[in-house]
């Protein structure tokens, strides 16, 4: 019987090694599984190099894993967003590498590893400093800079619904980097609100099919507040 569902955080986390590349889901606060991070953090695993939308708000979630000092490298879109406090304190000390992607380049990027596809020529970044050392070629009158898939050794992502065999729905903004990140990694790991039988999933509304899950966490939290 198919049953990914982890009864521990330990044992979600668990043969996360240091140096990992950790794809983290999440539109800022939306959507990141936080509990997930906080499982990572009491797990232990350092030099991370962490991949995600922005580099975390205020001291929770990401910017908690950057603060206990277990993330070497960020690779990310937005490295400055609202109260970007504990990377900004970092990277001005020196003490953590920043590699900026535009975000439409990071989501191909992590589709490509997730479809088998090692690289792509996109035009964003031609001309940039961004594109500085990549090859860049000319189809059709117009210059072209390669970028290579961007794979995860560990995902960890977001979810609003999950069945035992890690079918995962999601809810509104809150899919965002989260089902393309599923698919790029070799384990990945969700937490998930609510748990449901099998079958109770619509098929049209699962954003990340069971086959990109490998291990399921119950963090219910409650139902979102509307302002």
């Amino acid at each position: 019987m198919i049953d990914k569902i982890v009864q521990t955080m330990a044992a979600a986390m668990a043969g996360i090694r240091d140096g990992a590349v950790v794809l983290i889901g999440g539109f800022g606060s939306i959507g990141q599984p936080n509990a997930l991070i906080d499982g990572l953090i009491d797990q232990g695993a350092k030099e991370l190099t962490v991949v995600a939308n922005n580099a975390g708000v205020g001291h929770a979630g990401l910017a908690r894993l950057l603060e206990v000092g277990r993330v070497r490298k960020i690779v990310c879109s937005y490295p400055r967003t609202t109260d970007p406090v504990v990377f900004e304190r970092l990277y001005r000390e020196g003490r953590i590498e920043l590699d900026v992607v535009p975000q439409g380049t990071m989501a191909e990027r992590l589709r490509a590893a997730g479809a088998g596809i090692p690289a792509f020529y996109t035009p964003t970044s031609v001309g940039t400093r961004l594109a500085e050392g990549k090859e860049v070629r000319e189809f059709s009158g117009r210059q072209y800079v390669l970028e290579r898939a961007l794979f995860g050794d560990v995902a960890l992502i977001e979810a609003w619904e999950a069945d035992r065999w890690g079918n995962l729905a999601y809810r509104s903004s809150a899919r965002n980097f989260n089902p393309v990140m599923a698919a790029a990694a070799k384990l990945t790991i969700a937490q998930a609100q609510h748990i449901v039988e099998l079958g109770a999933l619509d098929p049209e509304k699962v954003g990340t099919p069971g086959i990109f899950v490998d291990r399921v966490v119950h963090v219910p939290y409650g139902e979102p507040v509307v302002t």
